[in-house]
This record gives C-alpha cells, sequence and structure tokens, in this order.
C-alpha cells in the first residue's frame, strides 16, 4: 500500500457548516458537488476506504450542510449539497443552491471541484448548468462518472462514448468510478493525494 493510500485512511469528519464563511481556512482542498443522489458520500467513503465516515441521507436532497473531512492537517475534501434540491426554484442560480455558490466564490485555497456524473442517467440539465458556471467564473473542475458498474460491460464502452458526447469531451477527458466496486477508485486517489499535496 502506498503512503497516500494511508494517509487517506486516516481523514476524519472535520466540521459540519452551513455558511461557508464559518468554514475557516484550509492549505489546499477540494470538493464534490452533484445532483441529489448521485453518490458523492460513497465516492468519498470509497476514496478513503471507509464505510460510513460520509453518510449519504435516506431522503435525496435532505442533506443542505457543507460536510468538510480533513485528510491531513488544513488539507481538505469537501462535500457539498446535492443541487437537485433546489429544482422547484425559478431561477438558475436557485437551482444551484446559494450554499454551493457561496462554498465556490469564498474558497481561496479550492484546488479542485469535482462534478459527479451518474453513468446511468448521464449529464442533466442541472450538471450542465453547474458545468457551465464553474467556467463561466474560470474555477478548476474535473467530471467524475460514477456507477458504472450499473452498465453491462459489453455495452459500457458505447456509453462511456454517449456520455462524453453529452459532455461535448473526450472518453479520456473524464475520471470513471464505481465506489460499489471499487472501479477506477486506486487512481482517482492518486489523483486526490497529488491535489491535496500529500
Amino acid at each position: 500500500m502506498s503512503a497516500f493510500h494511508k494517509i487517506l485512511r486516516e481523514t476524519k469528519h472535520y466540521k459540519t457548516e452551513v455558511d461557508p464563511l464559518l468554514l475557516g481556512e484550509s492549505d489546499v482542498e477540494v470538493s464534490f458537488v452533484g445532483r441529489s443522489n448521485v453518490g458523492k458520500s460513497s465516492l468519498i467513503n470509497a476514496l478513503c476506504q471507509k464505510k460510513n465516515m460520509a453518510r449519504a441521507s435516506q431522503v435525496p436532497g435532505k442533506t443542505r450542510t457543507i460536510n468538510v473531512y480533513e485528510v491531513v492537517r488544513r488539507r481538505w475534501i469537501v462535500d457539498l449539497p446535492g443541487y437537485g434540491y433546489a429544482v422547484g426554484l425559478k431561477t438558475e442560480k436557485d437551482k444551484l443552491g446559494k450554499i454551493i455558490e457561496d462554498y465556490l466564490h469564498a474558497r481561496k485555497n479550492l484546488a479542485m471541484v469535482f462534478v459527479i456524473v451518474d453513468a446511468v442517467a448521464g449529464p442533466t440539465q442541472l450538471d450542465h448548468l453547474m458545468l457551465n458556471w464553474l467556467q463561466h467564473y474560470n474555477l478548476p473542475f474535473s467530471i467524475v462518472v460514477g456507477k458504472i458498474d450499473k452498465i453491462k460491460i459489453p455495452k459500457l464502452d458505447e456509453r462511456k462514448r454517449q456520455v462524453a458526447e453529452e459532455l461535448s469531451l473526450n472518453v479520456n477527458d473524464l475520471l470513471w468510478v464505481s465506489s460499489e466496486k471499487n472501479i477506477g477508485i486506486a487512481g482517482f486517489q492518486k489523483v486526490i493525494a497529488q491535489l491535496l499535496q500529500i
């Protein structure tokens, strides 16, 4: 087991806040964003090799807090609320959720925003809205396609091409993972370790 794998296993819940201005400062952090029920908490647990550190709400969209996990001192993984819960609100800004926007605007040491997309559902309208928003504000982001174990193996390559095409990207531009089957997790751990400089 590599050094960064061991370090990620030491990750612990650090704090939960609604107001991003109350988070304090990190030396460096990465955040996870995606629609409700896309599997962000499960993915964070898989990355840190812990079963129940990040707890998913039983009701999609119920979690409306920022959850911070400290890998080592002042180096954070941040789980943002699912943005699907605001789908009933009228404006696009409200759809993304004020908490998410305030966080993304406020964080000085944000190294990467990982946008999690469901392999089965593909990128939704809200996913495209989030990506356009990140591009508009010139924030660093990477797209992670989760739940690829839900696609039958004979159809997986074609599904990857479809998802990439919907995002106007190449297949290799995306990270393909499964928290449940541990597919792509080791490579993703290495990406996290590099970004957090551990």
